[in-house]
């Protein structure tokens, strides 16, 4: 007799007969498509993780950015596009960048491939404006510009706009942890101070024709 199956019978034994069938498992999950987009919930919950959340026009972009990062060194993925990036930042391109040249630099501007209002959360999938999970990790500062129509209500809406194959990195405000005593320090495991830059939606964009073309 194995080890198992002496388990299992003084299971059996101390249950007073054979294992009841388990019960079935309740699948009536939320599905996408089961709550309506709350921007200002999602910019209370980015808020109170403490990040910095903008709202503006597709044009003053490049104006926040300058605001947050102006005059410094700034790591950006080679897709990102150029009217983020006001003139008074240096730009360093992401062509695999060493590991020291990206913790050097002051910050990074990003994209986003979704946001999730109901928990505050920023998904990044490695998508051409949102480069390699490092280059978000090392600075200490990450601007993620997100359109608000990149905004879903719950975690299965996201899900069902990112591909199951992605890298996907999941950010809900600055790095942070309370591991030591308890005492909240920020910083640990990626950038301390998160902006987030919330484009409002605009008819008739590049970006809102491609969707059109794709559908």
């Amino acid at each position: 007799m194995s080890a198992r199956e002496v388990i299992l019978g003084r299971l059996r034994a101390a249950l007073g007969g054979p294992v009841p069938a388990p019960a079935e498992v309740a699948r009536d999950y939320r599905g996408p498509g089961s709550a309506v987009v709350d921007l200002d919930l999602f910019v209370e919950r980015l808020t109170d993780y403490r990040a910095t959340v903008h709202r503006c026009a597709d044009a003053d972009v490049a104006g926040t950015v300058d605001a947050v990062l102006g005059g410094r060194r700034v790591v950006v993925p080679p897709g990102l596009p150029r009217h983020w990036l006001p003139d008074s930042v240096t730009a360093v391109p992401d062509d695999d960048l060493g590991v020291d040249v990206v913790a050097a630099a002051d910050g990074v501007v990003t994209g986003a491939a979704v946001a999730v209002a109901e928990t505050g959360t920023i998904v990044l999938d490695a998508a051409a404006d949102q480069g390699r999970r490092l280059i978000t990790l090392l600075p200490d500062v990450h601007v993620c510009v997100l359109r608000a129509d990149q905004v879903v209500a719950t975690v299965p809406d996201a899900l069902a706009r990112v591909g199951p194959y992605r890298p996907l990195t999941w950010i809900s405000g600055p790095s942070a942890t309370s591991d030591i005593e308890l005492s909240r320090v920020e910083g640990v495991h990626g950038p301390r101070n998160l902006h987030v830059v919330l484009v409002a939606a605009e008819s008739g964009t590049p970006v809102d024709r491609e969707l059109e073309a794709q559908g």
